[in-house]
């Protein structure tokens, strides 16, 4: 599936997704927008991470295929409200919605079931990255886990 590779304004057949449990899915279908990362404080919290990454799409497209998410409005970074629409049972963020981007939605690049084929046009609120964010290619890697790096990994009191 190439859907994002393309760039946007791609008609795709179908991106679908769902929430860790399951419990919610969804499924879109339709032109899809720009996949971007978001640094501000509201996205950090939100995702328990460095930063946020969606994809726009419509909300025409967007339909969920199962359960219901629960939702709650924030005052984001900017000043504009935004609703995250979550699975209440294992937590996982599925997608933000906002009355200042009437018709569409954004959602979590993490809940789509092929998030490998994202590739992502920009960066936003970068005034509010953390330092600590970029992941530099010379950082010790595991390709599964990290099986023995507490025995060779110093950790200090």
């Amino acid at each position: 599936m190439e859907w994002c590779r393309r760039g946007r304004g791609v008609l795709i057949d179908m991106i679908t997704g769902q929430c860790l449990f399951g419990d919610i899915r969804f499924e879109y279908r339709g032109e899809l927008g720009h996949a971007s990362y978001c640094h501000c404080s509201d996205c950090r919290r939100h995702t328990g991470s460095a930063f946020n990454t969606v994809v726009a799409v419509s909300e025409t497209g967007f339909k969920l295929t199962g359960g219901k998410p629960a939702e709650y409005t924030t005052q984001g970074e900017s000043g504009r409200g935004i609703t995250r629409h979550f699975c209440s049972r294992c937590g996982s963020p599925v997608f933000g919605s906002s009355p200042s981007h009437p018709g569409r939605i954004y959602i979590k690049a993490g809940a789509l079931d092929n998030p490998e084929n994202i590739q992502v046009s920009h960066q936003s609120w970068f005034s509010s990255a953390v330092p600590w964010a970029f992941i530099s290619a010379d950082l010790r890697a595991f390709e599964k886990g990290s099986v023995g790096a507490s025995d060779s990994l110093e950790f200090s009191k």
